[in-house]
């Protein structure tokens, strides 16, 4: 829910800069009203939440159905979304033409220069932290795998696995002082562990708000530790610019994990329009991972 309220509020200035969002919204940008860049409809999510969804209906009893998942991302790829990043249009395009999931990831790798580390992975993982969150060894698997179907580079597979640790520690109760630890524990990548531990010791100033995945971890991060609450961690992500949903999701999954839906503020709540369904999936994922455990 928390994902969705950041993507919502926050793909009505994506693109803006942090001076004009600080000029036209002196107090934050504090409503979901619709419009911006994509012509959003009140309460419209873009594809940050449609891809997490995407994910979240692919789980199973027994796991996740990766098949699932590829089809899920296609069947939405094709239905011509507002909003959908390069590296994750590439990847979906290559994948409607028949390539396997487990080789479209890693040919963009291949054929690019510098990587592909763009925030698409970080920006739907959520749900498979729901999904397993009392198995970690699955959670691993499966955020590297949702993952690198469209961005195989490291920095952007084991930072998926880095935040869904995180989201796990905060839906346990774990306290949000301690999160940087749990997030970055076993990651298999220096540049992810390095980018989350130094969290603490920027100012808001140096937060960067790009598409890039540490950016969008950093300033994540930086925002649950520095807010009080839900509504002020996620209002100050959007107010980043830039890639403003983006942030603005991720820190609304980490927010909501931290602090719970309850606390998200109700006028955004009611006008959110996938409201239901994530209700009802997250209520599923959760009840599986709980059969598992026995409980």
């Amino acid at each position: 829910m928390g994902l969705a309220c950041g993507d919502a509020l926050g793909g009505a200035v994506e693109f803006s800069s942090r001076a004009a969002i600080a000029r036209d919204f002196p107090d934050g940008v504090r409503e979901i009203t619709g419009g911006g860049p994509h012509g959003l409809e009140l309460g419209e999510v873009t594809d940050d939440t449609q891809m997490a969804l995407a994910i979240a209906r692919a789980c199973t009893p027994v796991g996740i159905d990766l098949d699932a998942v590829i089809r899920n991302f296609l069947d939405w790829y094709r239905s011509g979304p507002k909003d959908i990043g390069v590296a994750t249009s590439r990847a979906l395009s290559l994948l409607d033409k028949g390539v396997p999931w487990c080789e479209a990831g890693e040919r963009l790798l291949r054929e690019s220069h510098g990587g592909v580390a763009g925030n698409g992975t970080v920006m739907r993982c959520a749900p498979v932290a729901i999904r397993f969150r009392s198995d970690r060894e699955r959670l691993i698997r499966a955020s590297i795998d949702t993952a690198r179907m469209t961005h195989a580079d490291p920095r952007a597979t084991w930072g998926a696995v880095a935040l869904n640790q995180a989201i796990v520690h905060l839906l346990d109760g774990g306290a949000v002082g301690d999160v940087l630890d749990v997030a970055v524990d076993g990651i298999g990548d220096g540049r992810v562990r390095n980018a989350i531990v130094q969290t603490p010791n920027l100012q808001y100033d140096e937060l960067r708000s790009s598409g890039y995945v540490l950016h969008t971890l950093t300033a994540s991060f930086w925002c649950l530790l520095n807010r009080p609450n839900a509504e002020e961690a996620i209002v100050t992500a959007v107010a980043l610019g830039e890639d403003a949903d983006t942030t603005g999701a991720v820190t609304g999954a980490l927010a909501g994990a931290a602090w719970g839906a309850s606390t998200l503020p109700a006028r955004w709540l009611d006008v959110l329009q996938v409201r239901e369904e994530i209700q009802s999936l997250a209520r599923q994922l959760m009840e599986w991972d709980l059969a598992e455990r026995g409980c």
